[in-house]
């Protein structure tokens, strides 16, 4: 819990800042036609996996907002906080499902390559929400068997269909082994269990 009160209050005060840096530029600057910081949603698809778990991908959802801070005239930095429902499903037509829900800051470094396209970079913190396995009508409870926090690296592009609304494709490979030592999970592996996930969706932006 300490983890995320901490991740919240670093983006509330990113927020804040980038709040009070635009009141103040516009303030200063108000004829000047510099890039603006903007506010946004986002939302979409994810596509998971485990490594070493011997298992295949999942579907899933992720949302949540963004602010997106002009640095120099071609780069800006994008904080997040997401909502991530990520995991993976059993091999062999069997429906169990293991589901890991967490609640995700992304901050991406974004470079614009064209007027309406950029790549972007940068680091992902993840604290756990839950963690079950759907077999059936049954649901077990993993969350005493993961790490409450999860580090990767995200790399992806993004199109600006227009001034407001855009798309955006996005790879994390996350760092940690996510499973606790004691903890197997119900299945054999060898090495670390990382979070693997790709992400397909569109962004909003007042």
């Amino acid at each position: 819990m300490k983890k995320i009160f901490l991740g919240l209050a670093l983006i509330a005060g990113t927020f804040a800042f980038a709040q009070s840096t635009s009141t103040s530029t516009e303030a200063t600057t108000p004829s000047t036609s510099s890039p603006k910081i903007k506010f946004g949603l986002k939302a979409g698809l994810n596509v998971s996996n485990l490594s070493n778990m011997d298992m295949n991908s999942k579907a899933g959802f992720y949302g949540g907002v963004f602010v997106n801070i002009p640095v120099a005239k071609d780069f800006s930095v994008q904080p997040e906080v997401l909502y991530n429902a990520v995991g993976a499903k059993e091999k062999g037509g069997s429906n169990a499902k293991l589901n890991l829900e967490y609640l995700s800051v992304p901050v991406m470094f974004q470079y614009k390559a064209l007027p309406n396209l950029y790549v972007e970079a940068g680091p992902q913190f993840s604290f756990l929400i839950d963690a079950r396995l759907k077999k059936s009508a049954s649901t077990g409870a993993l969350k005493n068997a993961t790490q409450s926090f999860d580090f990767g690296i995200g790399l992806g592009a993004g199109y600006n269909l227009t001034k407001n609304i855009g798309v955006n494709v996005r790879y994390t490979a996350g760092l940690s082994d996510i499973v606790k030592t004691k903890y197997q999970y119900g299945y054999d592996r060898e090495g670390s269990v990382r979070n693997g996930v790709f992400q397909v969706g569109v962004n909003y932006k007042f």
